[in-house]
This record gives structure tokens, C-alpha cells and sequence, in this order.
């Protein structure tokens, strides 16, 4: 398997400029292009606009926007540099409603301030740049320990079905549901992915068979009304995928369309399995009807990547970013602290204790 694709950073930042640069999502497949980010309006525009995206990567951004948004602060009370702190931390947080992981990166930065809050500013300025690289280093180790749990439940030559973008471009390094996906290439297990297109911003299409295909693995894209019939043909043995939230009784937030592959998923008898980070399971929130699911322009749906609308200008649309899967569609979620079953509400409280 070529390396090269996992020796994409998504997301990095320049010191000596203070700038960050993330790889642009929305360039891809057809071109390969960096954007260097100066401001916390920069890196909010680039979270909304998903030119970064993935629930880990967002939180690594939230958390380098957050330090570039006060590194320039002439704030010399600890008073004054926190309320300006708060005041970024809240625009940045208002980017993305759903994924968790940046509400998390963000609470980690503001806990790190407070842990210093006894040092000079330019030390506390110091200190949540190490934080920010902390999070990043750190998440590249989450996620290859997500693919070795995850490859224990896999077996060579398995087919096997993939929704959205879950790979090393959504995080630091391997991805989250595509990480047991490049540990089981490198074991030579000649895996046969099919990935939805996931419409309707194709991050299936424009991502997931984009890494896959440069990694070298086999790849298939199919639409997202195709499920039902690769897995009636008995071409599927697994499904993969992300989330973005994990409530406590395991209900999973995750990109439009996730549901409808589990609920198939079941009908079939596939085992689905949600690759979640300690980081995307929400103890707070109690059941998948609790998560806050973000409605997106639509435009999305029949106009941004056409070059002709697809559908009557100005037409009425629905356009939520994600959807819940029920817990009970849920084979098992795993995590960097082990694999969890049903019922949920006993195993995923567990995996804090490890």
C-alpha cells in the first residue's frame, strides 16, 4: 500500500507565521491546494464551509483557530486575555453545531488557560499552542488504536460498505472507520470497499474513493440509493463508518444517510459498526433526539457542485447535515479505550473508566 495518502496534513500550523494551513476538502478530487488561515474569521469560514471537515479535524482546527485568535493579544491582565480568549472560543464554536469534537477542543483550550492562569501571558500564549499540537499528536495515536480494535472484528477479503468521509483527510493521521481499512492493506487483506457517494456534498465520491484509490486499495463508488442492492447481492460482510456525536444510550449523530444504511444494514444481517473517539461520546447528552442536527443551505443539494442547477432555481428544500441512528441498529462502537455493545448505556460509561 503507497503511504503517500496518510502523509496528508489536513490540518498544520505555520509558527514562524502564525498562520494554519489546512488542506482544502472542497478542491478534491480534481485538485490538490492548501489554504493558509490568519484570522478566527478564516478558520470559522473554513469549518462552516467544510474546506475542513471530519469531527477530529474540526476540533484540531478549533483548537489551532483558537490560539491564532489571542496569540496577537496586547491584553496584559489575565482578566483581559481570558474574556478575549471567550470571546473566540464562542465564534469559533458556533461554526459547526453537531460534532462535538470541536466543543471539546475548545473546553481543553479554555481548561489549559485556566491551569496557567498564574504565568505570564506570553506563557499562557505558549502553553495553548502546546495544547493545540497536543491534541492534533494525540489524535493521530486515537485513531490508529480505533483501526487495530476495529480490524479484529474484520477478516481478509471481506466486502465492505462505507458512508461519508471517515479517513485520514477528517483527522490527524488514518482516519477513524477507514483507519482498519489501511491497517488491513498493509496486512495484506484485499479488502473490497464500496462507498457511497453521500450526497449532498459527495464526500463519499469526492473523498473517501479519492484516499482509497491513492492508497491502493479497492474501491467502488456507488450511489446512495445502491446500498440495498450490493448488500441483497451479498457483496457486503461489514459497514463502517464515523459519527460526529454519541449520546449515552449510543444513539450516533452522523453524516445525512447513515441511518438508512444502518436500518438496511440490519435488514440484511450486516454487522454496523460507528469508529467513535472518547471525544465524540457526549455523556451529557442522554439520547440521539437531544443532538442539535444542523440545517445547511440548500443550495447544496442541487446547485454547488453542478454546473447548471440540478433542480428549479429558487425551489423549496430540506437540507440537515446529519441524522441519528438509532442505538439498536448499532452492532458495536469502538473506541481507543475498546469495543463497546449493547446495551450501551452500561459499556460506553465503562470505556471512561479505562
Amino acid at each position: 500500500m503507497s503511504d503517500n495518502v496518510l502523509n496528508f496534513q489536513s490540518v498544520k500550523l505555520e509558527e514562524e507565521k502564525s498562520q494554519l494551513v489546512i488542506l482544502d476538502q472542497t478542491a478534491l478530487p480534481n485538485r490538490t491546494s492548501y489554504l493558509e488561515l490568519e484570522t478566527v474569521e478564516d478558520v470559522w469560514e473554513a469549518i462552516y464551509k467544510l474546506k475542513v471537515r471530519g469531527a477530529p479535524a474540526i476540533g484540531i482546527a478549533g483548537a489551532y483557530g483558537a490560539y491564532i485568535g489571542i496569540k496577537h493579544s496586547k491584553s496584559t491582565s489575565y482578566e483581559d486575555f481570558y474574556n478575549e480568549f471567550m470571546k473566540v472560543k464562542e465564534r469559533l464554536a458556533s461554526s459547526r453545531p453537531t460534532a462535538v469534537n470541536l466543543f471539546w477542543a475548545l473546553d481543553r483550550m479554555e481548561e489549559c488557560l485556566k491551569n496557567n492562569k498564574d504565568k505570564t501571558i506570553d506563557e499562557i500564549k505558549d502553553s495553548l499552542r502546546l495544547e493545540a499540537h497536543s491534541i492534533r499528536e494525540e489524535d493521530k495515536e486515537v485513531c490508529k488504536t480505533i483501526g487495530e480494535y476495529a480490524l479484529s472484528l474484520l477478516k481478509p477479503g471481506m466486502g465492505i460498505l462505507t458512508h461519508c468521509n471517515a479517513g485520514t483527510i477528517a483527522t490527524a493521521k488514518y482516519g477513524t472507520a477507514l483507519a482498519p481499512l489501511y491497517l488491513g492493506a498493509e496486512k495484506g487483506y484485499d479488502f473490497k470497499v464500496f462507498a457511497d457517494e453521500t450526497r449532498p456534498l459527495l464526500q463519499g465520491a469526492r473523498l473517501t474513493a479519492w484516499e482509497l484509490n491513492e492508497a491502493g486499495i479497492d474501491v467502488t463508488v456507488i450511489c446512495d440509493n445502491m446500498a440495498s442492492i450490493v448488500m441483497k447481492n451479498g457483496w457486503i460482510d461489514a459497514v463502517v463508518v464515523g459519527c460526529d456525536r454519541v449520546a449515552y444510550n449510543g444513539d450516533t449523530a452522523n453524516k445525512i444517510g447513515t441511518s438508512g444504511v444502518a436500518i438496511l444494514a440490519k435488514k440484511y444481517g450486516i454487522p454496523f459498526y460507528v469508529h467513535a473517539p472518547l471525544s465524540t461520546i457526549d455523556l451529557k447528552t442522554k439520547t440521539g433526539d437531544d443532538i442539535h442536527i444542523e440545517l445547511r443551505p440548500g443550495e447544496e443539494i442541487y446547485k454547488t457542485w453542478y454546473e447548471k442547477p440540478m433542480a428549479p432555481e429558487g425551489i423549496k428544500t430540506y437540507n440537515p447535515a446529519f441524522d441519528v441512528t438509532d442505538a439498536e441498529y448499532i452492532s458495536a462502537i469502538i473506541t481507543e479505550k475498546g469495543i463497546a455493545y449493547p446495551p450501551y448505556e452500561e459499556s460506553i460509561p465503562r470505556l471512561f473508566d479505562k
